[in-house]
């Protein structure tokens, strides 16, 4: 099998040196060129006749933003993961290039003490993503995860499993901005229930991600914080490096922002707050799992299942990648499986 061709574009030197150090330490990966600018990129592109580009956001002349524009111009379904730095700068331009047509995006590594580290973080995140978009992902396992869970769902009384929807509960990754910046804008101000969701994202860029579906929505979109009380016809988005929990207090229902351990490499995790909302709302709960890489969320469809409730993917064909949805669909969790332009019909028609 060929290797996979990749075209580093970033100013810095120590930059360009680093990712291709990592990236060539893969049997299934070649460094066909490096370029320190925008203008550089595009004119090596027809040279090196790369499968994927690797794009750093702030460069001068032409930035990434306007390097990606002119990539898209001509080549419109050539991969690029921008490469950006954690800052307010970096997270607005990073969700600009995400509207604009990168598939993904990778943080460049900060304060993890060595270079070695460094060189570990951007092996375990660029690689995979590497391999999914050019599409030598890791093939979905049908059978491994789904006779446990689905054997489990038959002890489920059946009275459970009409109850009244109290609580929509979203998880998502790649591609989750664009894809929630096209269902949130689709439910009403006056939502009969509140939205709580993990996007896997670092802080800063939640924040931003927040403000931005807000200014979309006809329902106001928060970055949740610690003590925020939920309701109807609005939305919490877990902060970056937080997991978010529900609890009642009286009549009312708080967000706990916590730390613990990461889950499924996830901080936030879908899983713990599928299992939160499950133990609070029981079957009134409906979770919704939409395109990303991995299976988080897996287990904790399978908390809100065992408890009554409801769940939706996204499916494969209208999915960046069809990780997280899939491993819930192929272990017969999933109640449908429907295209982004259809779910929020189909959410809403179980909330009314």
């Amino acid at each position: 099998m060929p290797k996979l061709r990749i075209l580093i574009v970033d100013d810095s030197v120590i930059v360009r040196r680093m990712v291709n150090n990592v990236l060539s330490e893969s049997d299934q990966i070649e460094v066909v060129g490096v370029a320190p600018s925008g203008h550089i990129a595009l004119a090596k592109i027809p040279q090196v006749n790369p499968d994927l580009i690797i794009l750093d956001v702030e460069m001068p002349e032409i930035d990434g933003l306007e390097t990606l524009r002119r990539i898209r111009q001509t080549y419109k379904e050539l991969p690029v993961i921008m490469f950006s730095a954690i800052t307010e700068r970096g997270a607005m331009a990073t969700l600009d290039a995400l509207s604009l047509g990168a598939n993904d995006y990778v943080t460049k590594p900060a304060n993890l003490g060595s270079k070695e580290a460094a060189l570990e973080y951007i092996r375990k995140q660029l690689i995979p993503k590497i391999q999914v978009f050019c599409g030598r992902g890791v093939t979905l396992p049908k059978q491994s995860l789904a006779s446990p869970i689905t054997s489990d769902l038959k002890k489920i009384p059946p009275k459970l499993l009409s109850c009244k929807v109290e609580i929509l509960a979203i998880g998502v990754s790649t591609g989750g901005p664009e894809a929630l910046s096209q269902l949130l804008p689709r439910f009403p101000a006056n939502l009969r229930v509140p939205i709580l969701i993990v996007q896997h994202m670092p802080p800063v860029f939640t924040t931003r991600l927040a403000e931005r579906l807000s200014s979309q929505c006809q329902i106001p979109v928060h970055e949740a914080k610690d003590g925020d009380v939920i309701k109807p016809g609005e939305a919490w988005i877990a902060p970056g490096d937080y997991h978010i929990v529900l609890v009642r207090e009286g009549t009312q229902v708080r967000i706990q922002t916590i730390q613990t351990p990461p889950e499924n490499s996830c901080r936030p995790a879908v899983d713990v707050l599928f299992r939160s909302v499950a133990k609070l709302y029981q079957g009134g709960v409906l979770g919704v799992v939409l395109t990303g890489m991995g299976q988080d969320g897996l287990h904790g469809c399978a908390s809100i299942r065992e408890v009554g409730g409801q769940v939706l993917v996204q499916d494969e064909a209208s999915s960046v990648v069809w990780g997280m949805p899939g491993m819930v669909a192929n272990a017969g969790l999933a109640d449908k499986i429907l295209p982004l332009n259809k779910l929020a019909e189909e959410i809403m028609g179980r909330i009314n």
